[in-house]
């Protein structure tokens, strides 16, 4: 049964308990990280996740909280031998942009590096990413500082639907991302430029029309994360949680 493990769950500002906001979806035929950041290696340890499952990466935007470890987890994996490939994924210019950066390691330099291949994704809505026989992955862009793109997960075996909204003010095109979903995870990191409040991310819920919510690239610095869940109740009659590190979602 495929499921989402969430490895860090905290706004760009991490703690000693929550990471900078990244995922993996985890599946019997492939796993895909969604954004990378820290050490996702010792995440991927510390979930009991098989890193040599991981078949592809999908970078959100870019931002350094979503995709700063991506050369130090290529870099890991080959010093550990992987020789399979590892598809990358992301937005025009966050693809350039990333490969500007390995440049600068020289990775194509390491010897008997594994292949990594590199998928510019188109900004229309509802694009297919991936689709596998267990979950189909579409992306949207959604309204952040630079241009980011959410998802909605499809899960044709069990008919569930996983939606995403990744940073983003409060915007239409969430919502028909999340539409029905089972389950919504949406960023609750302060209403400002860019971003959404809590109780904002359950107005989204409740217009999606979504099963669940849960609440994610939240503030842990002011120790107040209860509050979150409160006030997104204040918008939204369904279930509400915060989506902690090492949480797992099965669909």
């Amino acid at each position: 049964m495929p499921k989402l493990v969430i490895l860090g769950s905290a706004n760009a500002v991490p703690d000693l308990m929550h990471e900078n906001t990244h995922m993996a979806l985890v599946g019997q035929e492939q796993s895909v990280l969604i954004d990378c950041v820290g050490n996702p290696l010792l995440r991927f340890q510390q979930a009991g996740i098989e890193v040599n499952h991981l078949t592809d990466i999908i970078l959100t935007h870019f931002h350094p909280d979503h995709v700063s470890g991506v050369p130090s987890f290529l870099m890991n994996t080959w010093l550990l031998g992987r020789k399979r490939q590892i598809d990358i994924h992301g937005l025009g210019y966050v693809v350039e942009r990333m490969e500007k950066i390995l440049e600068f390691f020289d990775w194509t330099n390491w010897p008997k590096m594994y292949p990594v291949r590199f998928h510019p994704l188109s900004d229309q809505e509802m694009v297919t990413i991936l689709e596998t026989s267990e979950y189909r992955i579409l992306s949207s862009l959604v309204h952040h500082l630079i241009p980011t793109i959410g998802l909605r997960v499809e899960f044709p075996q069990s008919g569930k639907v996983l939606a995403y909204s990744c940073d983003t003010e409060p915007c239409e095109e969430v919502v028909r991302l999340a539409a029905d979903a089972d389950v919504l995870l949406h960023e609750a990191s302060g209403e400002t430029i860019g971003h959404t409040s809590a109780a904002q991310a359950g107005k989204i819920a409740t217009q999606a029309r979504a099963k669940a919510l849960y609440l994610i690239h939240y503030p842990t610095q002011e120790g107040k994360l209860q509050e979150l869940v409160n006030e997104a109740r204040t918008m939204y009659d369904g279930p509400v949680a915060l989506a902690e590190d090492f949480l797992e979602l099965s669909f």
